[in-house]
């Protein structure tokens, strides 16, 4: 179990703080909904934590096969909407894996990326489409 520490600061801001590593970060509201936007929205964490754990969960394969990630980059692209409340509505994926690699490489790093626990975790019915760029 982790333990993460959210304190409302004011003025739709935000301090959460991991007790593990004492690392804290900011969220603000997004502009669109009443924020300033100076900082991550709550659902731009989401979106976050779905990149990290795409490329995290890849370079736990990666390294048991061998291969080397870094550099590798994923973009993510949130995409709200209205109805019937607002909510995210699709997380499209691209995956640029800077290096050369194999087939059978490459569908293990897909299984990887499409294995990620936050994707799992998330509402069936946000859109996650990936995109693979290689090389």
């Amino acid at each position: 179990m982790v333990e993460i520490n959210i304190v409302y600061q004011g003025t739709l801001r935000c301090s959460a703080t991991h007790k593990p590593s004492g690392t804290t970060l900011l969220t603000d509201a997004p502009v669109d909904n009443h924020g300033k936007g100076e900082s991550f929205s709550p659902t731009d964490l989401m979106a976050t934590a779905l990149g990290a754990c795409i490329l995290t969960t890849m370079g736990i394969v990666a390294d048991m096969i061998a291969v080397d990630l870094t550099n590798s980059r994923v973009t993510v692209h949130k995409e709200m909407t209205a109805t019937p409340s607002r909510r995210i509505a699709a997380l499209p994926v691209i995956i640029t894996v800077p290096v050369a690699l194999d087939d059978m490489q490459k569908r293990k790093l897909i299984k990887a990326a499409e294995g990620c626990p936050v994707k799992h975790s998330l509402h069936p019915d946000i859109q996650i489409p990936m995109e693979f760029i290689w090389g």
